[in-house]
């Protein structure tokens, strides 16, 4: 069974920055993506940054140049950072993971969600 346990998440005032983590645990697996979603009230779910083995990078328009996305694929683990944070930032993000096997074809894992709130 996989994982993903998330750490990072919290209150932070408009202006600052924060470091998400996530580290898959559980299973033997190399992702081939790993990256970040978020969800606001009322609002789908978006893709905020992703990463994969291949070293390609993805980010949501309203993040770039605020975001950075690293993956580590030895330690199963994604991070995330996210500077100049606004209250549009704020929503709950849920790490996620896809697991390429022959078979089976692609498997998915998200991690329970962590909030994120935005004070100004």
């Amino acid at each position: 069974q996989v994982q993903l346990a998330e750490s990072g998440g919290g209150l932070v005032q408009a202006g600052g920055s924060l470091r998400l983590s996530c580290v898959a645990s559980g299973s033997d697996v190399n992702f081939s993506a790993m990256g970040w979603y978020r969800q606001a009230p009322g609002k789908q779910r978006e893709m905020v940054a992703t990463a994969n083995i291949y070293g390609e990078i993805n980010y949501l328009d309203t993040v770039k140049g605020r975001a950075t996305v690293s993956m580590d694929r030895a330690k199963n683990a994604v991070y995330f950072e996210l500077n100049s944070l606004t209250p549009e930032d704020t929503a709950v993000y849920f790490c996620n993971a896809k697991l390429w096997r022959t078979l089976r074809g692609w498997t998915t894992y998200w991690g329970q969600g962590t909030q994120v709130t935005v004070s100004s």
